[in-house]
């Protein structure tokens, strides 16, 4: 029973991946479908009792494993567009999850959403159910990006959900892409301008990664689309990184900027932690103590696992020391606060030192962190956390 004493009295953090969409997206390489694309019991009218049937199974299969938590502290509602099912659902598997281990009295709840995806109502709703947060995929304030991305929806309507959450009670992230093909850098700032002036709790920017199996990819092949170049890229981040702290954000981790820390997505701090976290959902990931499991990907198959009363899980592995040694340098790396390079065998050798110390006198980490060991990025340095990461990792 050492794991269930190691467990107890830890909070635990839970995705559920809601894999439906309205439009499959040229970039998107997420496990989503859209209504044509599913039959049988995998439909979106069927998920939300299949996604907690399978949280019941999991409570089952943590306590026979000698796990047990006392308080959820984030819930996150990813896809896909969860809000495409009707608020009432979401509100409902919610509330199973409640039932099954008590929400935090400040938990984060989030949900994503695309701009024409909610309407006042339906955000009421579920702020009267107990979602705290909204994350919308605003990714550009341009027409003719969205169009490229194959948004569904108009950069007017996102002005008016944003709206509609705060009349609603809930904090407000905005999501942007930044990369996309034929964007020019005063693309980039007519989103960051338009972001900025609705004042979100929030912003998360993500350079586009195009991922080998999409329209996108091929697009490229063709010569349709022309990929940005890595001074582009840079140039981009940084502009957006200026005008986020001039607006009175801070940047939290490589990507993510918020108006304070009370505004900080907890959820996917609890991910760059390493923390636990409960997968629900067709594709979704389970973390617990160093063991990951991942579901079957196609919502039918996924249904079908669960109408035998059984976990849904399509494979695992406990992870290695090693493995996780590496997996926290390069989620730590990315977050302002540093981390103590003593913390990890990765960082805490004589090998490691000189390669950070080089890096701390290129400017690239905080001078000042490391007298006192703690390894944090500097302004320049966050332009490259990942080619820093790799240059350890390789020793």
């Amino acid at each position: 029973m050492a794991a269930a004493t190691k467990a107890k009295g830890r909070g635990l953090s839970v995705y559920i991946h809601v894999p439906f969409c309205a439009v499959r997206c040229g970039y998107c390489d997420f496990n989503t479908y859209t209504a044509k694309e599913l039959g049988g019991g995998g439909s979106q009218a069927e998920y939300p009792a299949n996604a907690m049937r399978e949280m019941d199974l999991t409570l089952a299969d943590d306590e026979a494993s000698g796990f047990s938590y006392d308080r959820v502290d984030t819930v996150f509602f990813g896809g896909g567009t969860p809000t495409l099912l009707p608020a009432d659902d979401q509100a409902r598997m919610l509330a199973h999850l409640t039932s099954l281990i008590p929400l935090a009295s400040d938990a984060e709840v989030t949900t994503e959403a695309n701009p024409d995806s909610v309407t006042r109502d339906s955000l009421f709703r579920l702020a009267d159910a107990g979602f705290t947060r909204v994350s919308f995929g605003m990714q550009s304030a341009v027409p003719r990006v969205l169009a490229i991305l194959d948004r569904t929806h108009n950069p007017e309507s996102v002005p008016r959900a944003v709206a509609w959450a705060r009349e609603a009670g809930l904090q407000v992230s905005l999501d942007m892409i930044y990369g996309t093909p034929g964007e020019s850098l005063a693309d980039v700032e007519t989103t960051i301008e338009a972001i900025t002036e609705m004042q979100p709790d929030h912003v998360s920017a993500y350079s586009l990664i195009v991922e080998g199996n999409t329209k996108m990819a091929r697009q490229l092949r063709r010569g349709e689309l022309t990929e940005p170049d890595p001074d582009f890229m840079a140039d981009a981040y940084e502009l957006i990184a200026a005008r986020t702290f001039d607006a009175g954000f801070e940047w939290y981790e490589v990507s993510n900027f918020a108006r304070g820390e009370e505004f900080q997505c907890r959820h996917n701090l609890a991910y760059w932690r390493g923390l636990d976290w409960w997968g629900i959902g067709p594709g979704a990931h389970r973390h617990r103590d160093g063991y990951r499991s991942w579901n079957l990907k196609h919502p039918s198959r996924y249904a079908a696992a669960l109408a035998q009363n059984q976990l849904p899980v399509d494979g695992s592995e406990q992870v290695s020391d090693e493995d996780r040694a590496l997996e926290r340098l390069m989620l730590e790396m990315r977050l302002r606060e540093g981390f103590s390079a003593a913390s990890n065998p990765l960082t805490s050798s004589d090998e490691a030192r000189v390669v950070l110390e080089a890096h701390v006198a290129a400017g690239r980490l905080d001078a000042r962190a490391w007298e006192n060991g703690i390894v944090r990025l500097s302004d320049a340095g966050r332009l490259i956390a990942d080619a820093i990461t790799r240059d350890i990792a390789a020793l």
